[in-house]
Order: structure tokens, then sequence, then C-alpha cells
């Protein structure tokens, strides 16, 4: 008889601190809303299907389509502070 170890695959969260959401916009007509594409699994062609649809339904809202820098995994403060400075809104899209 051989014996076997058998480990726990079960894995432990990081700590994390909770965060307010953003206050919400009374109108999105004549704002700037970013569609980020964060390079997760057909987040892009979710983004265009969304564009295409505020475009059509919401002419009024101007939309960037802006793919974060790297891979999803990776920060991008450049993008974040280009939305600070010229959006109202921005929409994250990660894929299915």
């Amino acid at each position: 008889m051989s014996n076997m170890t058998v480990l726990d695959p079960t894995g432990y969260p990081p700590k994390i601190s909770a965060k307010q959401l953003a206050p919400r916009l009374d109108t999105l007509n004549g704002r700037t809303v970013y569609l980020v594409d964060c390079r997760f699994d057909d987040s892009g062609l979710f983004l265009e299907q969304m564009r295409a649809w505020l475009a059509e339904h919401l002419p009024g809202v101007t939309t960037v389509l802006k793919p974060i820098s790297s891979v999803y995994l990776v920060d991008d403060p450049k993008t974040w502070e280009e939305i600070r400075a010229r959006g109202h809104a921005a929409i994250l899209g990660v894929g299915h």
C-alpha cells in the first residue's frame, strides 16, 4: 500500500475594501460615454453592438470605444485619466 497526499484546491479570496458607486447622471443626452474594451473574450464585439444600439436609441449620446493599453489584468492609469478628463460615464466590457 502506498501513501497518497491530497491537496485542498480551495482558494482564499483577498481582503477588499468596498467603495461607493459613482453617482448616477440625470441624463445621458449630450454626454460622452466611454465604452472600455478590457480585452477579455469578445468584449470588443459586445461593445461595438452596444455602440450601435446607443446610436440608434440615444442619438444625443457620444460614445468613445476605448481599448485598454494591455490586458485586463494590467492597470491602465492613462485610460482612466482620459475618461475622467473627457468623459461623463464609462461602461467596462469584460466579455462573457
